[in-house]
């Protein structure tokens, strides 16, 4: 993995606590997991919880654990296990081991049956209405279960009765016996295990009870000897309960610490909303660029550098906020404008013809791929005195302050000469078509004796040399800060950005026709891009990865994404 920098005066709260179990001998070292449950695709707020509890082994020579908690067969595939893996992988970390909750299903089930000896735990035959019902409210305290008396020989003949396959599924709960008076909800008699007959995707149909999550997490940490059991806000009122089994079972105890999810501006990233945004169509699929999950980023040209970087530079927080997704746009610009090659492109053509230039001569100019590498070199670029330039590039009549091309202007293309322009040519409907404009043949980029000087640089694309290729503009699949805030009747669905995705064609330099797929390039004063999978040998696809700036807020600051 190659490093991603970081200098902070102070240590964060985790840090700050990881620190002082050391100091005090509560813990030898700092062995940390990332849980998941493979029941979808990594999101970019998964990202940074890989990158904290990954990160908090690394700067305490410590290890991380990938383990997946598998206990809910319904929603849970193959796919979704080998999609995680290979993200993880792609944004630069490796697990020192390898574990699943299914792992452990031996184990939970005999720790179940010590707590029923004990007097912990008893079968309860209420239908799951029925215990939410008695379960009571955050302001009124639950009622017992009229079976939370039953003896331990007869919880222990259910209960293995259950395991057995001797009852309908969702007939009875196993249940750990602790407070229904808690003002911690989830300290009511929690649910331990339910009937539910579903192949695994490991264990196949050996078991048709199945553990809740709340029972298996904690216990599969104390298997694994985690130290820090590093989970998001959610996850606070279970501590109690996570502290309550291990020590009824007298078993290793990690400590758990919250931190504060992600929340960027402009995302859903909950899986229920994603879910329906693929299913519904709203986008392509899972890996759509638009998408928060991190293949989707991935898809997008983002990369895991950047990730990295981002998560780094927002670091880790106690409360609840939402982060501006600029952030996230900053940090691929950063990297990106130190890796990417540099290229021109012209996505909204126009055609600009030397008419001093001599009839069929070709010649080469120079241009650097990228300042800000030295290393990287230049490259040769055919100059036949018919262009493309962009639209938005030239005024017929412009504002004083336009240092573009305007007629009875002069401009610099780009590595190339200094042009003026003389006249245009337009069509029926009185659009301009073509700029006519002559060059100073004195003024080659690199060669410049001519002494002129002008305020304005443009880019092109050689007219008889450049080839097309399809560019895919992303942008922003929502249009407001918080997508999930709705007024009476709409849904988020109604905050869609109709503009999030432009698909047009576009003039390359020649050798972009043949990029490679994944390759990474900046056109120049348009944006970042990057080769997507969907190229052929044939056509070359281009997806915008991020502008050079932050038009958006640029947008917003003058209401136009109202």
């Amino acid at each position: 993995m190659t490093d991603t920098p970081e200098v902070r005066e102070s240590k964060n709260f985790i840090e700050q606590a990881v620190e002082a179990d050391l100091a005090s001998g509560r813990f030898e070292g700092v062995f940390t997991r990332f849980p998941p449950e493979p029941n979808g695709y990594l999101h970019i707020g998964h990202a940074k919880s890989i990158c904290l509890n990954f990160g908090l082994a690394k700067t305490y020579g410590g290890t991380c654990n990938l383990r997946f908690d598998d206990t809910n067969p319904v929603k849970e595939d193959v796919e979704y296990v080998e999609s995680i893996m290979e993200d993880i992988r792609w944004l630069g970390f490796e697990w020192d081991s390898l574990h699943y909750a299914s792992d452990y299903f031996d184990q939970l089930y005999t720790w179940a049956e010590k707590l029923i000896t004990e007097g912990h735990a008893y079968i309860c035959d209420l239908s799951a209405e029925e215990t939410r019902e008695y379960r009571g409210s955050l302001t009124a305290p639950g009622r017992n279960s009229p079976h939370r008396d039953r003896s331990v020989e007869e919880n222990l003949k259910l209960f293995r009765g259950m395991r057995d396959g001797e009852y309908p599924d969702g007939a009875r709960t196993l249940r750990a016996k602790i407070d229904m008076a808690s003002p911690n909800i989830n300290m009511r008699d929690p649910v331990m295990y339910r009937i539910l007959r579903a192949t695994h995707h490991r264990t196949a149909d050996k078991w048709c009870i199945y553990p809740t999550y709340d029972w298996t997490h904690g216990q599969s940490d104390s298997i694994e000897g985690i130290s820090f059991s590093i989970c998001t806000l959610e996850f606070e009122n279970h501590r109690p309960l996570y502290n309550w089994y291990c020590e009824k079972l007298g078993i290793h105890n990690p400590r758990q610490i919250e931190f504060a999810k992600l929340k960027l501006s402009t995302l859903m990233m909950g899986k229920r909303h994603m879910l329906r945004m693929v299913k519904e169509g709203f986008v392509s699929g899972w890996d759509d660029p638009r998408m928060p999950t991190i293949r989707g980023y991935r898809r997008r040209g983002y990369t895991p550098e950047s990730l990295r970087s981002f998560c780094a530079d927002i670091g880790i927080a106690k409360f609840p906020g939402t982060i501006d997704v600029v952030r996230l746009e900053n940090a691929v610009r950063d990297h990106l404008n130190e890796a990417a090659s540099r290229r021109m492109a012209v996505l909204d053509p126009l055609k600009l013809t030397i008419t001093n230039w001599p009839d069929g001569h070709v010649e080469m100019t120079e241009a650097t791929n990228n300042p800000q590498d030295p290393s990287s070199g230049s490259r040769q670029l055919a100059f036949s005195g018919s262009m493309w330039i962009e639209q938005e590039d030239f005024r017929e009549e412009a504002p004083r302050k336009f240092f573009r091309l305007k007629k009875g202007g002069a401009v610099r293309l780009r590595a190339g000469y200094i042009v003026d322009c003389h006249d245009v040519v337009k069509d029926a409907d009185g659009k301009v078509v073509e700029v006519l404009c002559t060059y100073d043949p004195e003024s080659k980029s690199g060669e410049d004796t001519s002494g002129r000087k002008v305020k304005g640089t443009i880019h092109w694309v050689d007219a008889t040399h450049s080839k097309e290729v399809e560019v895919r503009l992303y942008d922003r699949l929502f249009t407001v800060e918080d997508p999930s805030v709705c007024e009476e009747g709409q849904t988020f669905v109604d905050h869609l950005n109709p503009d999030s995705l432009t698909v047009i064609k576009a003039h390359v330099e020649p050798e972009l026709a043949e990029a490679p797929i994944g390759e990474r390039v900046q056109f120049e004063r348009l944006g970042y891009f990057i080769v997507d999978q969907d190229s052929t040998p044939n056509t070359r696809v281009f997806n915008r990865i991020v502008t050079l700036r932050d038009t958006w807020g640029k947008m917003e600051a003058k209401g136009k994404t109202e």
